[in-house]
Parts: C-alpha cells; structure tokens; sequence
C-alpha cells in the first residue's frame, strides 16, 4: 500500500518490481552487483579528477566543462535508475497522474523474513560512502571556485553540486521515509541526547 504525503504530493511504496530473489549464500561481505558498484563510483570520481586536472589534461575550457557535464549526467542516471535499486533496494522518481498533478514517489524494498539481508554490507557501505562523499567535495569546489574568483568554473561545479546533491536528498527520503518520519528521527534523537545530559548532571549532583 502507498502512504501520501500530503505536505508535497510524496508517497513511499515497496519496490516490488525488484523483489528477485537472492540466494540465502549472498551475505555479509560479498559484493553481488561488481558492475553496479563499479559504475556507482566511476562518473562521480572520474568527474572529480577531470575538474581538477582539466587545466593539465586540456588547453580548452569548454571540452573540460562538456566532459564534466557528461560524467555527472551519467552518473546521475546511473545512481538515481540503476545503482540505488540493485544495490541497497531503494528508488525515487516523479509520477505525473492521470489528472496531470505531478509527484515524487520513494520506493524501498522490503526484505522478507527468510532474506532480512536485501542487499551486502560491502556493497551498502560503497553506495553511502560514494553518495555522500561525493556532494561534499562538489559542495568544497563551489566555494573554493566562489573565494578564488573562478566565475567560469561556478556553472560546472553548481551543476556537481545540485545532480549529486538530488540523488543524496532522494535515497535519504527513500532510506528514513517520509518527511514526518526525518521529523520525528531528528527530535527522537535530540530528546535522547537532552536525556542523557540531564541524567548525567543528575548522577554528578549525587555524587
């Protein structure tokens, strides 16, 4: 069943298109997709050393700009429909419904009680690392190009930021649930943390 959103038209759905069956020995550490988490993390770095080589690797800006569009295209394609989806089973794209209103739908797979494992840790721990990291040194770039004056270069690196940034947002969306449900994470985090100073200062009074 698809549960709505009615804050900004979201719904999050189980990935049951991709439900194939996973053997019972893949596990832990074994990485079963190698072509998938090859390409998770190509586009994205490859990008990353052509923006900072370009000025070794060509004489021409624009080549370097259109090489670096390409490799984040890609990459954003291959993250947001394939690598997310083999590798840790989840999904996100916008549905347009037959009365025209358009939404964003999260999908995640749901893991049987005879496969809890979905997906390998190794290959868990290549996706989040590369979908995370990655942002942030675009993020580095935009401003290092911002303080040191290379206007030239803000188009490219807006470009990094904004595509990588996209497919971060939307696998946490699908990984954490709703908005409510990032809500309602976040405040049951800070009470804990209050708690725990609260009863630390108490067991210091005591003593």
């Amino acid at each position: 069943s698809a549960q709505k959103d009615s804050n900004d038209d979201t719904e999050d759905v189980s990935l049951f298109d991709a439900d194939e069956e996973v053997p019972t020995r893949s596990r832990k550490s074994k990485i079963r997709h190698p072509v998938a988490s090859f390409f998770h993390l190509f586009f994205r770095v490859t990008a990353i050393v052509v923006y900072l080589l370009c000025e070794l690797i060509s004489s021409s800006f624009i080549a370097c700009m259109v090489s670096i569009i390409l490799l984040l295209s890609c990459d954003f394609w291959a993250v947001k429909n394939v690598t997310g989806r083999l590798m840790v089973g989840l999904r996100w794209w916008n549905q347009v419904d037959d009365d025209g209103k358009s939404h964003w739908v999260f999908e995640a797979r749901k893991a049987s009680a005879q496969r809890k494992k979905v997906s390998s840790e190794a290959e868990s721990r290549i996706f989040w690392l590369g979908l995370i990291t990655c942002p942030i040194i675009w993020v580095i770039f935009a401003f290092s190009a911002l303080f040191s004056f290379k206007v030239k270069w803000l188009a490219v690196v807006t470009m990094g930021v904004v595509l990588q940034g996209a497919n971060l947002y939307g696998y946490i969306r699908c990984k954490v649930g709703s908005r409510t449900n990032l809500t309602s994470m976040a405040t049951s985090y800070l009470g804990r943390q209050f708690l725990r100073q609260a009863v630390a200062k108490d067991d210091q009074a005591a003593s």
